[in-house]
């Protein structure tokens, strides 16, 4: 169960701290005090034993951080903890309940054989792989020639001009020496003879210099000069003479190989522009190309595997789907029943709650989908002689709220959520049938936690545990604000939800009125409590 909420800067609520109790806890207060934040900041806690401690934090900026028990938490974290710990039915569920196509949910919810329709699921998805690639595989072999023809062209041509890595540069480097060949001839002639040939070379220089050092160390060692530090500088200036010189005997100015390079590199140009504008991503594109043409070449060996594969899945997927079909035959008799009885304890004793397949899975014909071979509308007969309808066709508020709650109660008697949470199950009703879905909330507190916002003192005054929801303005902000009374309090409460603006003692005389007779059905538990306990003895 729900023990304390806790909330800060969440909309108009500065801070409070709620503690929750057992049973039926009632949230009431004005309209617009702030009730349904309150629900609001439980549906954004949970979305997404031992004693649990949840905090989520939102920034500013949107950021959020989860802690569970202290601990980092992500928000898929906190969803899959909060499937089986609170359930919250709002405007949003009747939403929900509408929609014809969330119907085949609640009954496989209701039958309890979610994990028969997880077993189809996953037979399923893998069905329709096999059948998207069976699909892709054929496509390919309606245009396989023409595909292996363009491929096959394509190779031929990049195989013919077989280029190598880093061949385009090297070529246009090699095109920048041979169109600027004069120029390098002179620089290299001119820079050997600085060093070698002409007299007063640098070399010879050099030489002069060692003799007369040579001849000062004969007469004065005091020169501290390394000689044959002088003697590897010679040595270098004559190996830099020689390398130049066979440099400029290499060089040779060869128009015809120029050109051979220019028709090179627009070859590969050509191809560059067509296989990713360049060498490395055509070699790249020419080994994609290459296995194409292998997967090509095999894609009917590859067909055939498919197709036997999709033949045996296909089979466990039929079988998969009878069964779930079955289930539901038997789970819709069920939830009929059990719907019926908790929409006429609800003042609707004409009703009749209807499972209608509007396509059935059968031994001769599946028509298969995501969730199985059938499809499910709930439809209602909300009075005697009346044609069931659909029950997106029901347009009576009142109506729709107690088919929900109807639902809700049978639903939670099979699930293991321990707390139910209710927002508008007052929407469209008042009179004997509050008093009714009143006692129907506190059957269903027998074995849940139950937290209801409600705006009617019939069903406000079945609450275990009251909370009154009031707002303030402070410094020019208004604030909502949340307190538990007390059973003096809950007649004052109730008188105002009786009365108008001022409660007068005829008010407050009804409000003791309904919270003793709400008091007696607690004493003197209804037949929804009977029916929960006789279930339970049952299992």
């Amino acid at each position: 169960m729900l023990h304390e909420l806790s909330i800060t800067n969440f909309a108009i609520i500065d801070e409070l701290h709620v503690s929750f109790a057992e049973g039926l806890n009632i949230i009431s207060g004005e309209t617009g005090a702030g009730k349904s934040i309150l629900i609001g900041a439980v549906s954004l806690l949970f979305t997404a034993g031992a004693e649990l401690v949840i905090r989520r934090v939102i920034s500013r900026t949107g950021k959020n951080r989860v802690q569970i028990n202290g601990q980092m938490a992500t928000l898929a974290n906190l969803a899959q903890i909060s499937e089986s710990l609170i359930n919250i039915c709002g405007q949003h569920e009747h939403q929900v309940i509408l929609y014809s196509e969330n119907h085949i949910d609640i009954l496989d919810e209701f039958g309890g054989f979610l994990a028969e329709r997880k077993a189809y699921e996953d037979i399923y998805s893998r069905h329709q792989q096999i059948c998207g690639r069976i699909d892709k595989l054929e496509d390919l072999c309606r245009h396989r020639e023409e595909k292996t023809d363009l491929i096959e062209f394509q190779l031929t041509e990049i195989n013919n001009l077989n280029p190598h890595a880093g061949e385009d540069a090297a070529l246009a480097e090699e095109k920048k020496v041979l169109s600027n060949v004069q120029k390098l001839a002179d620089w290299s002639d001119r820079a050997y003879s600085l060093l070698y040939a002409e007299s007063g070379c640098i070399s010879a220089q050099l030489k002069e210099v060692l003799a007369r050092i040579d001849d000062i160390q004969k007469i004065d060692p005091g020169l501290r000069l390394s000689h044959s530090d002088m003697e590897n500088s010679y040595a270098t200036l004559q190996e830099a003479a020689l390398v130049l010189r066979d440099y400029r005997g290499k060089l040779v100015f060869d128009p015809g190989r120029i050109a051979a390079i220019d028709d090179r590199l627009d070859a590969i140009n050509r191809l560059k522009r067509k296989h990713g504008g360049t060498l490395d991503a055509m070699l790249v594109r020419k080994r994609e190309m290459e296995e194409e043409l292998q997967q090509v070449s095999g894609v009917e060996e590859e067909l055939l595997r498919l197709r036997q594969e999709k033949d045996a899945v296909a089979g466990d997927l039929r079988e998969k789907a009878i069964v779930l079909s079955k289930l539901r035959t038997q789970a819709a008799a069920q939830l009929k029943d059990a719907v019926d009885a908790e929409i006429h304890d609800l003042n609707m004793p004409h009703a009749g709650f209807f499972v209608h397949f509007l396509s059935r899975c059968s031994e001769e014909e599946i028509s298969y989908g995501p969730k199985g071979g059938d499809v499910i509308e709930f439809y209602l007969t909300a009075n005697a002689g009346e044609e069931p309808k659909a029950l997106s066709k029901i347009v009576s508020g009142g109506e729709l709220s107690r088919i929900v709650l109807a639902l809700k109660n049978v639903l939670s008697q099979t699930g293991s959520v321990a707390t139910v949470v209710f927002d508008e199950v007052d929407s469209g009703i008042g009179g004997a049938t509050a008093e009714i879905v009143g006692r129907k909330l506190q059957d269903i507190s027998a074995h849940h936690q139950v937290i209801c916002i409600t705006h009617l003192p019939q069903i406000a005054s079945f609450g275990g545990r009251h909370l009154r929801v009031t707002k303030r303005v402070v410094s020019g902000r208004t604030s909502a604000m949340v307190e538990e009374i007390d059973e003096q309090q809950k007649i004052e409460e109730i008188g105002r939800m009786l009365g108008g603006v001022d409660v007068t003692e005829t008010a407050k005389d009804h409000a003791r009125e309904l919270l003793a007779a709400a008091k007696a059905a607690r004493v003197s538990p209804g037949r929804g409590r009977r029916r929960h306990a006789e279930k339970s003895a049952h299992q």
